[in-house]
């Protein structure tokens, strides 16, 4: 097989720039002491020329195109079961890899959020992240309390992973050229691997909160604790995206002690 034909209702743009996907794959460190690295929609396999070179870790590859898993069968014949035909967002990570792993990708812009959702279910197990994603996630990854890209995926990304924004990427790096600009961002776990806090009352905060985000945290978070169980924190004041990631921890801790 030639090539593979990119496919719109996947959101597929594959890199064509050599330089971009060695840089890429570059910003992996193997040293952090995962040997294992999944590629999510390799494509034609621009990134994974690179991975397969590199005799640190083992390969795996996962795609949901029949096309491209026919191509890439063809090109990397050594994968074997290596290579995942099936959709990242349901894969079952316990069945084929143990306890740390890499995730790498010139993921789908029409499911980028999704993909770091699914990441952070698997946070005990995904150690780093290198990915390419479309320039406004690759910045609400990486996005400050107080600015206006600051949101639930910012929180919850920072509240497990140290974020590197690497380089932004141009769209005649691709075939076909998507309408936007990209950014390649770094996920490093954190050495610390619990908050400090319920996190699963943490998640539903956070959540509130932003889903309310132009009302005070008085009035967002109502409807999990009672106004008059608030007392006079100063951050039930504020409005979600004031907060930093150890700010809802102790706000979190605050409301568990008050319900």
């Amino acid at each position: 097989m030639s090539s593979v034909r990119a496919k719109k209702h996947l959101g597929q743009h594959f890199l064509t720039d050599k330089n971009t996907a060695a840089k890429i794959v570059g910003a992996l460190r193997p040293q952090l002491g995962y040997n294992a690295v999944l590629e999510v929609g390799p494509g034609m396999g621009i990134l994974s020329d690179f991975l397969i070179a590199n005799e640190a870790y083992r390969t795996w590859m996962i795609d949901v195109d029949d096309e491209s898993i026919q191509f890439l069968s063809e090109k990397y014949p050594q994968l074997g079961d290596r290579l995942i035909h099936g959709d990242f967002l349901k894969l079952d990570f316990a069945a084929h890899f143990g306890d740390k792993l890499a995730v790498i990708g010139n993921f789908p812009y029409n499911i980028s959020s999704q993909i770091l959702f699914k990441i952070l279910d698997e946070r005990e197990r995904v150690e780093e992240v290198v990915g390419m994603f479309q320039k406004e996630v690759a910045e609400r990854c990486t996005a400050r309390p107080g600015s206006k890209e600051y949101g639930i995926l910012s929180v919850f990304i920072q509240a497990y992973y140290g974020v590197e924004y690497l380089f932004t990427v141009k769209a005649g790096a691709f075939n076909p050229p998507p309408k936007v600009l990209s950014g390649v961002v770094r996920l490093t776990r954190n050495a610390t691997k619990k908050l400090g806090c319920d996190e699963a009352l943490f998640w539903r905060v956070v959540k509130t909160a932003f889903n309310q985000r132009r009302k005070t945290l008085r009035n967002a978070l109502a409807g999990i604790i009672p106004k008059d169980k608030m007392g006079n924190s100063p951050y039930y004041d504020l409005r979600a995206e004031r907060l930093s990631v150890a700010d809802f921890v102790l706000l979190t801790n605050d409301i568990m002690h008050k319900l």
